[in-house]
């Protein structure tokens, strides 16, 4: 009547294992790719991002380049997707000058950039409109209300000549006649304030 003690004890002690077995597999660190494929999953990255926020993790020298070596053959890292990824979500709300600073900083190939410039300039006074009918919808009434739009849309990258060319668009939806020289003054000094690299000098 006794002789089942045995397999019962040994039933315990192999689940008694298997759970030190778990333990021991969540107490250690992701690797390297479990991490990467972890990030690309919650949205697209490139390959000089991925490096910078697994590079606290890298165990030995060379084994995140290693690593991001394998996810850029099998095309996890795709750069493209990342710069159509960029725009998507950006161009929308935000001037050319804005949307290249991120894929800049993102280490994008230089030609990549370039083309996506010319597209974006393309569309650069649209999207102005856009987004400054989004926010504002009606015409400023002042020489300060107008520079106060000019602001928020110089804060954003846009262009001096796409602002300009919104405000025209507005002033004469308004029924409003050629800016006044007062009001042209106050809107390149609302264009000398934000980006350095999207003040460009408005034609007027």
């Amino acid at each position: 009547m006794d002789e089942p003690a045995a397999p019962a004890a040994e039933a315990t002690e192999a689940a008694q294992a298997n759970r030190a077995n778990r333990a021991n597999r969540a107490a250690r660190p992701p690797s390297l790719k479990s991490r990467a494929l972890r990030l690309l999953a919650a949205r697209e990255h490139s390959r000089l991002e991925l490096a910078a926020k697994l590079q606290p993790h890298e165990a030995e020298p060379g084994e995140l380049q290693r690593v991001l070596d394998e996810l850029q053959a099998k095309g996890f890292i795709n750069e493209q997707r990342v710069l159509e990824s960029v725009i998507h979500r950006r161009a929308p709300r935000l001037g050319t000058a804005r949307v290249l600073q991120e894929l800049q900083r993102k280490g994008l190939d230089a030609d990549a950039i370039a083309q996506a410039r010319a597209s974006l300039n393309s569309t650069e006074a649209d999207r102005a409109m856009a987004v400054w009918q989004r926010r504002f919808g009606q015409a400023p009434a002042t020489a300060s209300e107008q520079a106060r739009h000019m602001r928020f849309l110089a804060a954003r990258g846009f262009s001096g000549a796409a602002v300009a060319m919104v405000m025209r668009r507005v002033m004469g939806s308004a029924g409003g006649d050629e800016m006044s020289p007062e009001m042209r003054e106050s809107i390149r000094a609302a264009m000398a304030e934000p980006l350095a690299d999207s003040t460009k000098e408005i034609d007027w």
